[in-house]
């Protein structure tokens, strides 16, 4: 087993972390499956409104390879297909039936695991519906089967103080963890199996190949590879993370789409932040009833995730919700209080010397300004990168110095928009690059 120790980084003070138990969530009337969340496809729908759909029956493929398939996440009448600007596909909207059907795929035995070839194993992943867990650095695209990658990770943690906790996705599931670490080995490359240097969950302890201890985002598997390649050809991997690899394995195991999920709801407007059983595009209004209009809630991840509303839905790759106040209101003499509930990254306000947890707000609390050069975003990038130079380096159009600086390394955890003291949106500018930068390869 490999230690791996990361040094940069910032653990988010925030209050509001979502407590160890489960709660088991009704059956929703709907669920919907969102396209626009997933990068770098060009969605086809293969349904209709008023179409009856099942459990994994098909309701887009992606233009570019038509093998890639996007199943229901549930049985029952499609009400409504969203589009947004520029005609590009939001939702599609499914009516769940009283009693669901599912569609049947093919199913192999724990002792016919060693039979099974490189090239039917990927046919009945992206037929299934699950290849498109699995996902390929340093883009963070739907990994392209025809790719050569270095090695396979399996992350168990993001390292977010909001993300679903392994100790619960996994308690009771570690059989069906290990039968999905036999399939993806039939993929003939290298596996990895990542994990905070804190879990100890019985059962999977020897499937560990790396134990990574650090502040966040040190277990992502973009900082890990990092922290472990010893060429510049290994820049190109795929990744998964624990309950995508469940996901997997139920797949094989069962021969039916996987719709079960374990998201963690929590944050300052949550009135007791926790994990909920439930399954893939739930409506998030299921989840967190109590939403008020002064809430800000965000999906997928704290730093990384999209706002979205409480009539929306949990996208595929989701598994966290983060509920805050919206921090819009006007404050009397603001500057000159001293900030003792305002948390900052700098030595500003007398927060400093505060030990407990911060509410969080999805306020600005001022303006965009220019880069002062303070190095904060330097000072906690987990790879390495000088942001406050790479923008520049953007803004003059200079793509070999951008690369130089180490752009396609950089794992989108918003560290540096976080820190910034001039509120300069560091993180989706760097995004936005390597999204461009991706198109132009293509």
């Amino acid at each position: 087993m490999i230690s791996v120790t990361v040094t940069k980084g910032y653990d988010l003070p925030i209050s509001g972390r979502p407590s160890p138990e489960v709660k088991t969530l009704k059956k929703p009337l709907r669920v919907a499956s969102l396209p626009e969340r997933i990068p770098f496809i060009k969605p086809r729908l293969q349904v209709e409104v008023h179409d009856h759909v099942k459990i994994g029956s098909v309701l887009y493929e992606d233009k570019q390879n038509t093998d890639l398939k996007f199943l229901s996440p549930g049985s029952g009448t499609v009400t409504a297909i969203n589009f947004g600007e520029r005609r590009v596909l939001r939702e599609i909207v499914i009516e769940l039936d009283r009693e669901e059907q599912v569609v049947d795929f093919p199913k192999i035995a724990d002792s016919d695991i060693r039979s099974l070839e490189r090239e039917s194993l990927i046919r009945m992943l992206m037929q299934g519906g699950v290849w498109t867990l699995i996902r390929e650095l340093p883009f963070r695209n739907i990994a392209d089967p025809k790719s050569s990658p270095s090695s396979i990770w399996v992350v168990m943690d993001s390292g977010e103080p909001f993300q679903a906790s392994p100790e619960v996705y996994l308690r009771g599931r570690e059989a069906l963890f290990s039968f999905g670490l036999k399939i993806i080995k039939r993929l003939g490359i290298p596996v990895n199996v990542s994990a905070p240097d804190h879990l100890r969950l019985l059962g999977i302890s020897e499937m560990i190949t790396h134990r990574v201890r650090g502040p966040y985002p040190a277990h992502d598997p973009g900082v890990v590879l990092y922290q472990t390649k010893k060429s510049a050809s290994e820049n190109v991997c795929w990744y998964l993370t624990g309950q995508d690899l469940l996901a997997i394995a139920s797949l094989v195991k069962n021969g039916k789409y996987p719709v079960e999920r374990i998201v963690a709801a929590g944050g300052s407007r949550v009135k007791t932040g926790c994990h909920f059983q439930t399954r893939t595009g739930a409506p998030i209004r299921d989840m967190i009833p109590e939403l008020a209009d002064d809430t800000t809630c965000v999906a997928g991840g704290l730093l990384t995730g999209y706002v979205v509303d409480a009539d929306s839905f949990l996208g595929l790759h989701e598994t966290s919700l983060f509920c805050m106040d919206k921090g819009d209101q006007a404050q009397l003499f603001g500057f000159l209080r001293p900030g003792l509930a305002k948390h900052s990254y700098s030595r500003t306000f007398l927060s400093v010397f505060r030990k407990q947890p911060f509410d969080m707000d999805s306020g600005m609390h001022g303006e965009e300004r220019a880069c002062v050069n303070c190095g904060s975003c330097t000072r906690v990038c987990p790879v390495d990168i000088l942001p406050q130079f790479t923008i520049k380096c953007l803004a003059a159009d200079a793509i070999e110095e951008v690369l130089a600086h180490g752009l396609l390394d950089c794992v989108e955890c918003g560290l540096c928009s976080y820190v910034c003291p001039s509120k300069i949106e560091l993180r989706e500018i760097l995004r936005k690059a390597k999204h461009d930068y991706y198109m132009e390869q293509k």
